[in-house]
C-alpha cells in the first residue's frame, strides 16, 4: 500500500476554480496519492466590530454609531461568521474536488498558525500551501501567516496569492519559497 502525500492548505477566503486547478497542478508528478487538508479560519466578530469602529474614527466621522454591539449582537454576528466560514470551506472542498483533488476541510476557530501547526503534525504533512490576499504591511514586517508559519514548521511552505495565476504572481516576489 502506498503512502499518502498530505498537503495542508491554509486559506484566507474561498478558492476560485482557477486557484483549485493551480493547487492541483503543483502535485501532478507526485507518485503517491495526494490528500489536501483545507483550513479556513473563521473571522472574529469582536475584531470585525473593532475594525469597523476604527475605520469610522480614522475617517474623522465623529457621529455615534447607529448600533451599539452588545454581547447578544456579537454572538449573533459570530454565528453568522461561523456559518459563512462553513459555507466557504465547503465551496473550497467542492472546487478542489472538481479539480480532481482528494480533499477534506475544516473551519478553524483557533489562531490560524497554531491550527496549521496542529494539522501538519496530525497528518504528518509533506508540505504547506498558504493562500492569502496580498498584505503588504504585514508581509513587510514579517507578521503575515507565511512568515509566522516558516518560524514554526519544519516543512516546505508555498505562499500563493488567491485569485492570481502563477504568471501574475511572478512579479510580486511571491511564489515558491521556504524550500
Amino acid at each position: 500500500m502506498s503512502e499518502t502525500y498530505d498537503v495542508v492548505l491554509l486559506v484566507e477566503q474561498p478558492l476560485s476554480a482557477d486557484d483549485a486547478v493551480q493547487v492541483r497542478s503543483l502535485h501532478t508528478d507526485v507518485a503517491d496519492p495526494v490528500r489536501y487538508h483545507v483550513l479556513l479560519p473563521v473571522e472574529d466578530a469582536a475584531a470585525r466590530v473593532e475594525s469597523a469602529l476604527g475605520s469610522i474614527a480614522a475617517s474623522e466621522v465623529l457621529a455615534t454609531p447607529a448600533m451599539v454591539m452588545d454581547s447578544e449582537n456579537l454572538e449573533a454576528m459570530q454565528r453568522e461568521l461561523l456559518d459563512q466560514a462553513r459555507d466557504d470551506v465547503s465551496d473550497c472542498i467542492d472546487r478542489l474536488g472538481t479539480a480532481g483533488c482528494n480533499v477534506v476541510g475544516e473551519v478553524v476557530t483557533a489562531d490560524p498558525i497554531e491550527a496549521l501547526q496542529t494539522k501538519v503534525e496530525e497528518v504528518d504533512a509533506a508540505e504547506v500551501i498558504i493562500l492569502t490576499r496580498p498584505h503588504v504591511v504585514a508581509e513587510f514586517f514579517h507578521l503575515d501567516w507565511t512568515h509566522r508559519a516558516r518560524r514554526k514548521l519544519g516543512v516546505p511552505i508555498l505562499h500563493l496569492l488567491e485569485h492570481e495565476n502563477f504568471d501574475e504572481q511572478a512579479g510580486g516576489g511571491e511564489g515558491v519559497s521556504g524550500f
